[in-house]
């Protein structure tokens, strides 16, 4: 199973299998999400193998086959770990604290922000964000934090950092900057604005690393 189907059974097993942690610290949806009106997330895409992540990877069972366990709750960000077909996945989870769109109130299905490592593929923070929408081809996204700007290569529903050689310093940025900005455009050329506050995510890292080295 490819890691965008894997990202997607994790985050529909936090949803509805009784996890309600992440809700209650972020009030349920953002405060100033805009046509945010589905509990079903969007996807996140699998990244092209020329860009930083490769394609098709090996991962992860249906939702119903491993239900991940929140093992912590730092701030706006929830600490998961999953074990689908025996291979540990851990990921930091959070929801935008504040949604926009340009032109205004346009429906999209809830974003979601991901930190993920997985220990069996060697990969360690890997940032992706599903959008709650469509994105129009051949579009990028970007990500800003800590007064830079990273390009992200857009798939689908969802993005991945472009250039993976930025992906630790992006990674380390967000650990010490208040919030992060992601910008991105639908298949229908609505621009949209979402901004995930950071606090947390640091200490939410650090149980994620003591926890994937069992």
């Amino acid at each position: 199973m490819s890691v965008r189907r894997m990202l997607t059974a994790l985050v529909v097993s936090v949803l509805v299998c009784g996890v309600s942690d992440l809700a209650q610290a972020q009030n349920a949806s953002p405060k100033a999400s805009k046509g945010a009106v589905n509990p079903a997330p969007a996807p996140a895409p699998t990244p092209a193998p020329t860009h930083a992540k490769p394609a098709n990877k090996p991962a992860a069972a249906a939702a119903g086959t491993a239900e991940p366990t929140l093992i912590g709750q730092f701030g706006t960000w929830g600490a998961y770990t999953a074990t689908p077909n025996g291979k540990k996945v851990c990921f930091a989870l959070a929801k935008p604290s504040s949604s926009k769109t340009n032109p205004p109130n346009r429906p999209r299905d809830p974003a979601y922000a991901f930190v993920s490592t997985r220990p069996a593929e060697k990969v360690t923070n890997e940032v992706s964000v599903m959008m709650g929408y469509t994105l129009k081809p051949g579009s990028e996204s970007t990500l800003e934090v800590g007064g830079a700007s990273y390009a992200m290569y857009t798939q689908g529903d969802g993005l991945w950092i472009k250039n993976a050689a930025e992906e630790e310093r992006m990674v380390g940025a967000m650990r010490k900057a208040s919030d992060v900005v992601v910008k991105g455009m639908s298949a229908k050329g609505t621009e949209t604005t979402d901004t995930f506050s950071l606090k947390g995510l640091s200490q939410a890292l650090d149980k994620l690393a003591q926890d994937c080295k069992r």
